[in-house]
């Protein structure tokens, strides 16, 4: 009976596969199952691989023995560690622009699995992954918050708890695109509110923040602040792609 049952469970799978065969998101490639990327675009994405800083993953030049680099010496964020598998580059990039404004929501499954990995030491039990939201007029506009979606499938994966309105975007701010460092800071200066009917539900859990795109951490330090303040005693940054070099300013 238990082999009967998961059979029927496969069904619905087995259809879908017959209706619309598994492709790969970026190159439509057939590929053996939905969310996955094909060998030669997996393969063709960019990594990120240690050297790296210590707090916030910005890759280096040179062994850095568990340095931060200076940015973090400087002025240390709010989160406490940061991890991005594939650089803003190339495939990687390709990926983060086909979810965001090419709507190719079968981009979030295969983009979660490749977090997973840099995740498996990190997630724990009682872990609370919560994205980084969009302001309504925003998420009103594309209809859906691609950080979400990715919440979403490591939630999935790691059976653990998500919240996607635990934080609020509470003012609409310009896209950081273009911004030097100092302006992307200033730009997300108080844009960000916890939602109070989810502070009970995070306080001494640790909060795994999810975004598509770690740049210079202005928006995840935003965030992660304001989730300390809500009682939150850990917060680490779970981004699909980091910007590979400083951005100055």
């Amino acid at each position: 009976m238990q082999s009967l049952m998961s059979h029927i469970r496969r069904v619905p799978g087995v259809v879908l596969d017959a209706v619309l065969p598994p492709r790969c998101p970026l190159c439509r490639a057939r590929i053996l199952e939905h969310g996955h990327l094909c060998g030669a675009c997996w393969l063709a994405v960019d990594m990120v691989s240690d050297p790296r800083c210590s707090r916030c993953g910005l890759p280096f030049a040179h062994e850095s023995d568990g340095l931060q680099c200076g940015a973090c010496l400087a002025n240390p964020p709010a989160f406490d560690g940061a991890v991005a598998p594939a650089l803003y580059a190339g495939k990687g990039r390709d990926l983060v622009l086909a979810l965001k404004y090419g709507r190719l929501f079968a981009a979030a499954p295969a983009m979660a699995r490749m977090m997973v990995p840099g995740l498996l030491k990190i997630i724990e039990p009682d872990s609370v992954l919560v994205p980084v939201p969009l302001h309504r007029f925003r998420l009103l506009k594309r209809r859906f918050n691609q950080s979400q979606l990715l919440t979403a499938e490591l939630a999935k994966h790691f059976e653990v708890d998500h919240m996607p309105g635990a934080l609020i975007r509470a003012r609409s701010t310009p896209s950081q695109g273009g911004l030097n460092r100092k302006g992307r800071f200033q730009n997300v200066r108080a844009a960000f509110a916890i939602n109070s009917s989810n502070i009970n539900a995070l306080e001494g859990r640790p909060v795994v923040l999810v975004d598509d795109v770690l740049t210079t951490g202005a928006t995840a330090d935003a965030c992660s602040a304001v989730l300390k303040k809500a009682g939150v005693q850990q917060v680490t940054v779970a981004a699909f792609a980091r910007v590979g070099e400083p951005v100055a300013g």
